[in-house]
């Protein structure tokens, strides 16, 4: 199988990782060697892991190291292969025929069709990283859809014909794993698991992109937090909250508000779930008094 052509520099896992720090991402080793894999191997890069461990965070950094554009399909429930790979512009159809008169008007020309993020990456796939995001919210059908796409990456346009990527995209897919994808999409990629980081990890990882919190304080949060995650919360903070909120309550404690009461009134950029903050709020002072002694 023949091999992508890297950008010089990305000539295995540890190279990548560190071109990825540059770009304000800290990746694991597994993930640095999946991505340098999907890469040189010409096949998707799944990643999957709990809501806020950096799986959208990872392809934007990838995109950036590759100094690529990034398109994005988030999925839903319910999201249809039109809003995947192109529609007509109907309005403006119908606006050409009326001003055409008895003109003949070519109505599936470039400028009626309005190109959504697969056909986007099969247009340019030497300029664009395709992010699939979510897969896990579409249904069957359209995993489907996604499944033939990504053994040949062809596009069908009855009124234009196939278009056929000049090479197989860059293509990242994140799954939050609320349900299982099918066995033959997985086939298709490089899979990846991304958890949570370890304290120390996301202490630089706070460090690096809030750069106004102090050492002291980003291991305060990150304590913190490992205590939130490990209560049956809805909604577990992730790695931006966690950054957020050492950002948060710096801001609080340079106004005068004293540790630790800044974490317990920026509480809010942590959880965000009315049931969440209900259920943490009579252990939330001892905790913090926990952590900050």
């Amino acid at each position: 199988m023949a091999v992508r052509q890297l950008p010089a520099g990305l000539d295995g896992p540890d190279p990548l990782a560190r071109a990825l720090r540059d770009a304000q991402y800290i990746a694991s080793e597994g993930l640095a060697t999946a991505a340098f894999l999907a890469l040189s191997l010409r096949k998707p890069l799944l990643l999957e892991g709990a809501p806020g461990v950096g799986k959208t965070e990872a392809a934007k950094a990838i995109a950036s190291i590759l100094g690529r554009e990034l398109v994005r399909l988030q999925c839903y429930e319910g999201i249809d292969s039109a809003a995947a790979m192109y529609e007509w512009n109907f309005p403006r159809q119908m606006l050409a025929i009326r001003q055409a008169g008895d003109e003949y008007v070519n109505l599936y020309a470039d400028e009626y069709l309005i190109a959504r993020p697969v056909l986007l990456a099969l247009e340019r796939p030497r300029e664009r990283v395709l992010l699939i995001d979510e897969i896990d919210r579409a249904d069957h059908e359209f995993e489907a859809f996604l499944l033939e796409f990504l053994s040949d990456f062809t596009l069908s346009i009855p009124e234009r014909g196939t278009i056929r990527a000049a090479e197989p995209p860059v293509v990242i897919l994140t799954s939050n794993r609320t349900r299982e994808l099918h066995e033959a999409l997985r086939r298709r990629c490089v899979y990846h698991w991304i958890d949570y980081p370890d304290p120390a990890l996301e202490a630089q990882i706070v460090m690096m992109r809030a750069s106004s919190v102090a050492q002291d304080t980003a291991g305060k949060v990150v304590a913190a937090v490992g205590q939130l995650r490990a209560e049956p919360l809805a909604k577990p903070p992730g790695v931006a909250e966690t950054v957020e909120w050492a950002e948060a309550a710096t801001i609080l404690h340079d106004q005068g508000v004293p540790w630790p009461r800044a974490f317990a009134r920026a509480i809010g950029v942590a959880l965000k779930d009315q049931d969440d903050l209900s259920y943490v709020a009579p252990q939330l002072d001892a905790m913090l008094e926990r952590i900050a002694s």
